[in-house]
């Protein structure tokens, strides 16, 4: 046999190798590595320091004054609301650059290193993480800024915004997985958007669920991001939580336990 064909066995018996404390020293290298891109392709930003006061501006003055009477009202409505739509709407961005990466050849090249196959896939899902606490911080300062107070405290803020990143963490394994498994990252971007601007829309993000068609009601109710806007109007609102908080953490448990698995044996197979 051949020196270059012995060469990638020895490679991918190196890989098959790692401890998982080294599985998690190469994630986290592989973390730095998508914070650098972003900072060499600050553009890459724009998403989640644009949309949330865009957002903000626009879906508060359009809607505040029919749905609250007045903007100052509506605020505490609309906050929350667009906090999880952004932040979730952010974890699209996980499949997109996921398929792009693998698209150029930059997990092949990986694959020579002797690193933890999972590493580059667990590196990317754990930097985006950044790209929703961007996000999380930016919404609640426009909202401080369009007159916003919080009565629930600095303390429930923090909650709520942690609880907001944790499930768009989750929900981004799916977008993951059809990135590892699409054709094209327009596709992924296609597909995503085909799921997610049902489940943010039809919800109570922006407007109360009684003044909806009864029909349309059912769903809204059931809908996963009704559960969280409101997990987070109760914590930074009133400081409270409720069983919304609960349903939420459990719903991204069971996210993360399926899609979890199949993205990984998908990625492993692609790899």
């Amino acid at each position: 046999m051949s020196q270059t064909s012995i060469q990638p066995v020895a490679e991918r018996q190196l890989q098959n190798k790692t401890s998982f404390g080294q599985s998690v020293s190469h994630s986290l290298t592989m973390a730095y590595r998508g914070l650098l891109k972003i900072r060499r392709t600050p553009e890459q930003l724009f998403d989640v320091t644009l949309q949330p006061i865009i957002f903000t501006l626009m879906f508060t003055y359009i809607f505040g004054g029919a749905i609250s009477g007045n903007v100052h009202n509506y605020l505490p409505v609309i906050i929350p609301g667009i906090l999880v739509q952004t932040v979730i709407g952010t974890s699209i961005v996980t499949g997109v650059q996921l398929r792009e990466d693998m698209d150029k050849g930059v997990f092949d090249r990986f694959k020579s290193l002797p690193i933890a196959r999972i590493s580059p896939l667990a590196g990317a899902l754990l930097a985006d993480t950044i790209r929703y606490a961007i996000a999380t911080v930016l919404t609640f300062i426009m909202g401080y800024i369009m007159g916003y107070r919080p009565e629930g405290g600095l303390g429930h803020v923090a909650v709520a915004g942690l609880l907001v990143i944790v499930c768009s963490w989750a929900i981004s394994w799916i977008f993951a997985f059809f990135g590892v498994i699409a054709r094209t990252a327009s596709s992924v971007q296609g597909i995503s958007m085909l799921i997610l601007f049902p489940l943010t829309f039809l919800s109570n993000a922006f407007v109360p669920t009684e003044t909806m068609p009864n029909w349309l009601q059912w769903f809204v109710k059931i809908n996963p991001i009704s559960h969280l806007v409101t997990a987070v109007r109760d914590l930074v609102n009133s400081g409270t939580m409720g069983w919304d908080v609960t349903i939420s953490l459990i719903g991204a448990a069971v996210i993360v336990a399926i899609f979890a698995p199949f993205t990984v044996k998908a990625y492993m197979r692609r790899t």
